[in-house]
């Protein structure tokens, strides 16, 4: 199935979620290799004027806010501004009044980044307080915080968390949360819709958020900025946000060409570096059990289908979404849609695996080192003469001690006699910079190959394994 073929599935498939949730309009949006490949939409904005959702409406997205919240804490970190390790009392001195359970630690800025700082998971409360002044917030932190477990003892989802990295941020830079935010993100990528100031956003391009409720569709208030803002208060537009997610996905795989974006593209690659126990969770309808933990803004997947992945939703009264990464991939999916808490994320994943299904989302190729390529190279003559001292210097020093020549020597003249002479070598699939495997073509049948350099200079062959294809 070619890829035009495929987003007209993907279609049917937000427009039917968007009718059966009740909501009111509907945008997604598919990023491939860098640009925004295919976006559609559905529906209103609001229900009043009528107007309808396009890729330039500017939706809420909730809780995706905190993959810019934590990664404007890597940045500062790169500036040399805060520690990761530094207790939060150090730039939040309300901080000092929390009062640890036990024997546990202070809460570190690591901590509320990764959902280990010990509070109790609060998306029902989190999400009405966006606007809560600096001076309540004040009050919250200096009035005493129960504790849900030990600090660093697990993770637990907390809103509050992330709305105590945006006093961090706050400290560190010397400037407003939402004016870090913009010099630091979105102004570099040229994100010029996205805003934490909602009143701001011009009346044709806002996306009024609703709950169905009673069978009916009730419009929900829009808070405005304050002091939860760093853990769910960002709006954007689906062309504004592709650009983000594009920057996001050009940090993978680790190259040595020149910089070009606000971050390191290291920095954006510690997003998906867990802390903590991985979590097991199965996932409704294809058997498929994942493993997650979280990263830094985002939930890092292991997928038994799409491989690894990053995704964060977001739900706020009046607003649901979800992002699904898929850095080995180059391709990320998103949608936003204006109604209550919008389970999102089912048919952002199952758009994922329809285009799986499709074909045209493959996993790229990782490039073969000349390291590897001279090591297929040796193999292939080591076969062609029967004989591994046909390439002397291609082996680790442990080979010969794990499997003496003369036993190599004889498997490679039984195969040759099985197989006869190979005229080709299929390219070569590197796992990493240091393995891979190959496909000999011989005259009766193939042969795969797999191999492992040792960590050593120049680089030699610690491990071989060659088994004769299933005809």
């Amino acid at each position: 199935m070619n890829r035009t073929a495929a987003y007209a599935r993907l279609d049917a498939l937000f427009e039917t979620f968007a009718r059966e949730r009740h909501a009111p309009g509907l945008v997604y949006g598919v990023v491939v290799d860098g640009r925004l490949d295919h976006v559609k939409a559905f529906g209103v904005q609001d229900l009043e004027s009528r107007r309808p959702v396009d890729a330039d409406s500017v939706f809420r997205i909730a809780s995706m806010t905190k993959n810019f919240t934590a990664l404007s804490i890597l940045g500062l970190r790169d500036e040399g501004k805060l520690s990761l390790e530094a207790p939060v009392e150090t730039l939040v001195p309300q901080f000092r009044a929390v009062r640890h359970p036990g024997d546990a630690p202070p809460v570190r800025i690591r901590d509320l980044v990764h959902h280990t700082g010990g509070f109790v998971t609060d998306d029902p409360w989190g999400d009405r307080q966006l606007d809560m002044d600096a001076a309540a917030f004040d009050a919250l932190i200096g009035g005493g915080l129960p504790f849900s477990r030990a600090t660093g003892a697990g993770f637990e989802y907390s809103n509050f968390g992330y709305a105590v990295l945006g006093r961090v941020i706050e400290a560190a830079s010397g400037q407003a949360y939402p004016d870090y935010v913009r010099h630091k993100l979105l102004a570099p990528l040229g994100m010029a819709a996205a805003t934490f100031e909602v009143e701001t956003i011009p009346a044709d391009r806002r996306a009024l958020g609703y709950a169905w409720i009673e069978d009916a569709l009730v419009e929900q208030p829009m808070l405005g900025h304050g002091a939860f803002g760093s853990m769910g208060g960002l709006a954007v537009s689906a062309n504004d946000y592709a650009k983000y997610v594009a920057w996001l996905l050009a940090a993978w795989p680790p190259r040595a060409e020149p910089e070009t974006g606000p971050l390191t593209r290291a920095t954006v690659r510690e997003m998906a570096m867990g802390y903590g126990p991985p979590q097991r969770r199965p996932v409704d309808n294809d058997g498929c059990e994942d493993a997650a933990v979280y990263g830094a803004g985002t939930i890092v997947m292991n997928d038994c289908v799409l491989g690894t992945y990053l995704t964060h939703s977001g739900g706020l009264p009046g607003y649901g979404s979800n992002v699904l990464l898929m850095p080995d991939r180059g391709v990320a999916i998103f949608a936003f849609a204006n109604v209550t808490y919008a389970p999102a994320s089912l048919v952002v994943r199952e758009a994922a695996l329809e285009l799986d299904r499709a074909g045209v989302i493959p996993v790229r190729a990782l490039p073969a080192t000349p390291e590897l390529e001279r090591a297929r190279e040796a193999v292939l003559a080591a076969y062609a003469a029967g004989n591994i001292e046909a390439a002397p210097d291609a082996w680790a020093m442990n080979f010969r001690l794990d499997r003496e020549a003369y036993l190599w020597n004889a498997e490679l003249q039984r195969l040759r006699a099985e197989l006869g002479a190979c005229a080709d070598a299929g390219p070569l699939t590197a796992q990493s910079a240091m393995s891979g495997t190959f496909t000999l073509r011989c005259e009766r049948g193939e042969l795969d190959a797999s191999l492992t350099l040792a960590p050593t200079t120049p680089q030699a062959i610690q491990r071989l394994k060659l088994t004769r294809a299933e005809d």
